[in-house]
């Protein structure tokens, strides 16, 4: 465990980079997206081409906030398990109601 805190400490894990897969399902979506993103932007001008990449930064913050939050969740999640884990004295199903 305490190698898993000093790695943390010293920015040697970095849970929000991901490698991804050439091939994977997301990795097709994303050059898709990509290709679409690219087409359209090609195609507008002045207030709509505007339109367009404001549309797309709001996305991008929306899907971030959503990852960070998700992580958070995620994590305190995990740790409510862990400190559940940990409760002795919790109704063992094992036990005689005579014995607890």
């Amino acid at each position: 465990m305490r190698d898993t805190l000093e790695n943390l400490y010293f920015g040697k894990i970095t849970p929000n980079e991901q490698d991804i897969t050439p091939g994977s399902v997301l990795a097709d979506a994303m050059g898709r997206a990509e290709q679409c993103e690219e087409r359209l932007t090609a195609r507008l001008e002045g207030e709509e081409k505007t339109l367009l990449l404001r549309l797309l930064n709001a996305e991008n913050e929306i899907s971030s906030t959503m990852a960070l939050e998700n992580f958070i969740l995620g994590f305190r999640l995990g740790m409510r398990i862990a400190i559940e884990s940990l409760d002795e004295d919790d109704g063992n199903l094992t036990m005689n109601r005579e014995e607890g």
